[in-house]
């Protein structure tokens, strides 16, 4: 999918085409197809290899510069489905001309960005619109890192009534976003720092021109990074701890009921023990007792009521 934007000056976004493509334009590429990625590697001047950088979903976040472009590739959230969170790389590249997002998926952080918010944001100003896009993704990984705290809290409630295996299935899938967030977190710090040394460099003039308002923006795009990494790491922590507490428990269920079946079965067996004793095909004793049977059963009772007492104080069930 392919759709060119301009801001207009009175606040509005404009759809342009590939025949009417401006100056100032964002090229917005979704899973684009190799003739869409030629077309708009010849309109442009951007290095092809610029635009496949992003179809790599395990690219890890970088920034290229060549001399009339610059490439800033980040890694932004989703959620593939209910619970399951994930990461994505997005491509963004700067040059004097344009601005190019490129992304496997449709992504909620390049979602917000359209006619209903497009007074919040200019296309041709492209470093302050860079800085826009980072900060959206900086305040998705905040959101979903709530929800997943929310839904941690949510799974721990049930998990103290229950211990169904579906519940520490969906604290596996919280653990395995986490992993996720932390590395596409760390790799995106590191990318900013990278930003901010870049802004006084003379050989993106013209390409990344960063002024006072912009320069607060990526410090504020800094700073909430850095708040979504300790987020991250602190309920990484807590969903660790659970895991293990709520393991420990299962473990400790398990050899209580391990314990209290062994107690049953020994005590199941001593009346079997005894009625064996008396069932053999010898002289036995009280055979020719009438009341034999019954006192056979009186002294199994008994035994069994003395093993299950001993048992009880033991603390085995």
């Amino acid at each position: 999918m392919l759709q060119i934007y301009k801001s207009l000056e009175s606040g509005h976004l404009e759809e342009l085409t590939l025949k009417n493509i401006e100056k100032g334009s964002w090229i917005n590429i979704v899973d684009p197809t190799p003739y869409e990625l030629k077309i708009i590697s010849s309109l442009t001047e951007v290095e092809p290899d610029f635009l496949r950088s992003a179809l790599d979903d395990e690219e890890r976040s970088h920034i290229d510069v060549e001399d009339d472009a610059i490439m800033i590739l980040t890694n932004v959230p989703i959620i593939r489905e209910e619970e399951s969170y994930d990461t994505l790389p997005l491509a963004i590249i700067l040059t004097k001309q344009h601005i190019i997002t490129v992304c496997l998926e449709e992504t909620p952080v390049i979602g917000d960005f359209n006619e209903r918010t497009s007074r919040f944001f200019r296309t041709f100003k492209k470093t302050q619109f860079l800085f826009q896009i980072l900060y959206k993704s900086a305040t998705f990984f905040l959101r979903y890192l709530r929800q997943i705290n929310k839904l941690s809290d949510e799974i721990e409630e049930r998990l103290r009534h229950s211990m169904r295996n579906s519940e520490i299935l969906r604290l596996m899938e919280l653990q395995k976003g986490l992993t996720y967030f932390n590395a596409a977190l760390r790799s995106n710090g590191a990318v900013l720092e990278k930003l901010l040394r870049l802004r006084s460099s003379r050989t993106l003039e013209g390409i990344l021109d960063i002024y006072e308002e912009d320069e607060d923006l990526l410090e504020d795009v800094i700073i909430e990074n850095k708040q979504a990494r300790e987020m991250v790491e602190m309920y990484s922590q807590i969903l660790s701890r659970l895991a293990d507490t709520f393991s420990s428990i299962i473990s400790n269920n398990q050899n209580m009921v391990m314990k209290f079946l062994a107690a049953m079965t020994i005590i199941i067996a001593i009346p079997t023990v005894i009625s064996s004793f008396f069932g053999m095909n010898v002289p036995v004793p009280l055979s020719e007792n009438n009341d034999g049977f019954g006192i056979v059963i009186i002294i199994a009772v008994i035994a069994s009521c003395i093993s299950a007492y001993i048992f009880w104080r033991k603390h085995m069930f």
